[in-house]
């Protein structure tokens, strides 16, 4: 007899499996059909990825290393030398550096926003990764129960046979007794 989704959800979730979520209904599904339930989930995020996602996953990624923070702190040096000592008075932003300030206002005005979309997708793939683990780990911990289910009957076979066994050796050495003594077998 064909083993059902419904099955699965009584015998190891003693659930109904009009109560399962979508997620446990996915796991049993695929335990029905033997097949695997992992997948990589950063080639599928990959293809599903706009060109404007792409472009602020990279922007974020270059902005938030090191060798972003110290190019910009070599510019904001070579900025400073040229307008306080190599250009003197004909300095085209004298201090206070109120051209530097507009630049670096606008720059910090674009790059937090495009910094947090990168963060809220990142924080959407991790939701979907979390949500993958735990279906991969209910599937594992199903495929586990189904394996003790199938130790525990091989397990009782045996044992019936060994018992059977036991009888009927027990039963020859109980004529071979009577034997010796001369008796006459019981029927």
């Amino acid at each position: 007899m064909p083993i059902t989704v419904a099955d699965l959800a009584r015998r190891w979730f003693k659930r109904n499996p009009d109560n399962l979520t979508e997620a446990e209904a996915r796991v049993l599904q695929s335990a029905v059909e033997r097949r695997p339930l992992s997948k990589d989930l950063n080639a599928v995020q990959q293809t599903d990825q706009s060109t404007g996602e792409r472009i602020a996953d990279k922007i974020a990624k270059v902005g938030g290393s090191w060798t972003f923070i110290l190019g910009f702190l070599g510019f904001l040096m070579v900025w400073v030398a040229m307008n306080v000592w190599l250009l003197g008075r004909d300095a085209f932003d004298p201090y206070p550096f109120i051209f530097l300030n507009l630049v670096l206002s606008m720059i910090a005005a674009i790059q937090a926003p495009v910094i947090m979309m990168s963060q809220n997708r990142q924080s959407q793939r991790d939701r979907l990764d979390a949500a993958h683990d735990y279906e991969v780990n209910l599937k594992a911990e199903i495929e586990i129960m189904a394996l003790h289910e199938k130790l525990d009957e091989m397990r009782h076979s045996q044992i019936i046979g060994m018992r059977d066994e036991l009888a009927r050796i027990t039963e020859q050495l109980a004529r071979l007794d009577q034997h010796i003594r001369g008796e006459k077998p019981a029927e």
